[in-house]
């Protein structure tokens, strides 16, 4: 069984394979969600695009980027400013990424404003 762990959280759970990390964290009391997304989102069809994470390792067991983590880096500028401001990471839509062995998952990547890469 595949372990995920959650770095911010400090919490490691085991999950069935080709589950999602939504799912995941929703189950063992990882809140994913800030703000007014706590009560307000698309409730996992990766619509609204609050649920996003970071792979700190093990990217290469979760499912490949879908439609949806694709054309919603357009679309949702929140999604756009993670993904310009964390280019080593690998920021995902936890309800989008299914998990196929060991990940290390963060949880609300911020948005690096002041780094090197950002304005390059």
């Amino acid at each position: 069984m595949p372990t995920v762990k959650f770095v911010n959280e400090k919490v490691s759970v085991e999950a069935k394979d080709g589950e999602d990390i939504r799912t995941i964290a929703r189950k063992n009391g990882v809140q994913l969600y800030s703000g007014p997304h706590k009560v307000v989102n698309c409730m996992g069809f990766g619509a609204c695009c609050s649920c996003n994470i970071a792979l700190k390792a093990g990217s290469e067991n979760c499912s490949k980027k879908g439609f949806l983590e694709r054309i919603n880096k357009w679309i949702n500028p929140l999604l756009g400013l993670k993904l310009l401001s964390n280019p080593e990471k690998d920021v995902r839509l936890a309800c989008q990424t299914q998990v196929h062995g060991d990940v290390e998952v963060e949880t609300n990547p911020p948005i690096n404003w002041h780094g090197d890469k950002f304005w390059n």
